[in-house]
């Protein structure tokens, strides 16, 4: 069978290819494909358990079995579309995330904008990219504004992130939440910026004036 694989950030920049078509026995893991790569490429054992691999948009564990033509992605730890949920490569706009939750019975709406700054981690930022897996990140996104409105009845949350290049200012991440109350508003609002630091596949490289990096939590 033959397999597709996605690569992104810092494995994709290790491998030098944005995908890969492998073949593979019958029946193997996501685990065995894992290891043939690593083989060639040891950014895939360089994160240890902290990868996480995908299959056909889902998040899967590393016993799970692979089928003929399935899409593969292995997914280094993330630095932090119509309907609710975006990602754009274009400047993106508080006001719009605000239209695509207001509502008569909205009584308070709470926005996070979250921007590029000058400094991080100690060094002078010229700007940043960000880097992600399209079709997945949205599907992602729009899972945390389902279980916002599943733990604050009443509730619509609204998300939108750039992709590329970024210059300092320039918005990089825009949530809008709306409920009936503000308590909610407020909860659900901090539940979308903290839960998409952490599950949705976009990567982000820091350019500073002393080199660039991918921002990946690694220890």
């Amino acid at each position: 069978m033959r397999v597709l694989v996605k690569l992104f950030g810092s494995i994709r920049e290790a491998v030098g290819e944005k995908e890969l078509s492998v073949e593979l026995p019958d029946g193997a893991s996501a685990d065995a494909l894992r290891r043939r790569l690593a083989d060639r490429h040891p950014a895939f054992d360089d994160f240890g358990e902290r990868i996480a691999v995908s299959v056909n948009f889902e998040v899967v564990p590393l016993d799970t079995p692979l089928a003929d033509g399935d899409e593969v992605a292995f997914l280094p730890p993330v630095s932090g579309g119509g309907g609710m949920c975006w990602l754009s490569d274009r400047p993106l706009s508080e006001e719009e995330a605000v239209a695509r939750v207001k509502g008569p019975g909205m009584g308070g709406i709470v926005t996070f904008v979250g921007a590029v700054r000058d400094h991080a981690r100690g060094r002078s930022i010229r700007h940043l990219e960000y880097e992600a897996y399209p079709e997945m990140a949205v599907r992602e996104m729009e899972k945390i504004s389902a279980e916002a409105a599943r733990r604050w009845p009443g509730t619509r949350v609204a998300i939108g992130h750039r992709s590329g290049h970024l210059e300092i200012g320039e918005i990089a991440v825009v949530i809008a939440a709306a409920a009936p109350h503000r308590g909610e508003a407020f909860e659900a609002c901090r539940y979308a910026i903290d839960t998409l630091k952490e599950t949705v596949p976009i990567w982000k490289k820091e350019v500073a004036t002393d080199g660039e990096y991918w921002v990946d939590d690694r220890p």
